[in-house]
């Protein structure tokens, strides 16, 4: 029904454009978002009505006359009923606070069992009218130590019009992703260029390119036999979920949100 949903709003549609070295699987479908998988997460935040601030970063979880006290590194403290945490399970338990003793010792053994894969992403941005002569609209790569994947995200998205640019988005393998976490960014940008520039000799100089780090890609461990979401506190409700307590696919993420969902229910 959420695919169903989506695809009939135009937020998705199903995935036509050929795609190198994919593995597919028996009776998977996949599926493409046109405006960017942001355009999802924006899709629901409508539907919600709810008044979302961003840039926020949480420091401080803390118990204050039977509510949260949240910190964040600017502005003040404020509190709320309920917390669900959706970050990436070792931000969870960076957190400061009352947090850290309430997690319990099985809990903590548990989240700290997640990892995950890191990469990173690499945004090659052409001007309008460009041509890119690639027959395909994205390839995994099997045999470079540096770049897994590579799309054109236009033409992957099913976009391509003479009044946007064509854009090219790189992937790196999990072990250059592990290799170079804290390398220089501009020594990564100039070594993943200098790879494409091998795999696809072809391709034009872009007008801006943007190189992403990406800490945490893909869930490769989640939390072992868990429903979806884990509660930190009952009362009041402090619960965490999120791809780390499933899988890092859509699939995933709507299993952890119908979860949560279903145990905030009654603290409403």
């Amino acid at each position: 029904s959420f695919y169903e949903e989506l695809v009939s709003h135009g937020i998705l549609e199903p995935l036509t454009a050929p795609v190198e070295g994919m593995v597919v699987r028996e009776g998977s479908r996949n599926y493409v978002a046109p405006q960017g998988i942001s355009s999802v997460v924006k899709y629901y935040l409508k539907q919600s009505g709810a008044d979302v601030s961003y840039g926020q970063q949480v420091t401080h979880i803390s118990l204050r006359d039977g509510r949260w006290e949240v910190s964040r590194k600017a502005g003040p403290p404020e509190q709320f009923d309920v917390v669900i945490l959706t970050m990436p399970v070792p931000q969870i338990l960076q957190l400061q606070g009352d947090i850290v003793n309430l997690i319990n010792e099985s809990q903590k053994q548990q989240l700290e069992s997640v990892s995950y894969s890191s990469r990173y992403a690499l945004g090659l941005f052409y001007e309008a009218g460009t041509g890119l002569a690639i027959p395909w609209a994205a390839r995994y790569i099997a045999d470079n130590p540096c770049i897994r994947f590579i799309s054109i995200d236009n033409k992957k998205r099913n976009i391509e019009s003479p009044e946007v640019g064509p854009s090219v988005v790189v992937h790196t393998t999990v072990t250059f992703g592990s290799q170079h976490l804290d390398s220089d960014p501009a020594e990564v940008q100039q070594l993943i260029l200098s790879h494409l520039q091998r795999i696809v000799p072809s391709l034009p100089k872009p007008s801006s390119i943007k190189c992403q780090r990406w800490r945490y890609s893909q869930v490769t461990r989640a939390v072992p036999n868990c429903p979806g979401q884990m509660i930190l506190h009952t009362q009041p409700l402090l619960i965490c979920g999120g791809d780390g307590f499933t899988r890092s696919n859509f699939d995933g993420c709507i299993e952890s949100a119908m979860s949560l969902a279903e145990a905030v229910k009654p603290h409403l």
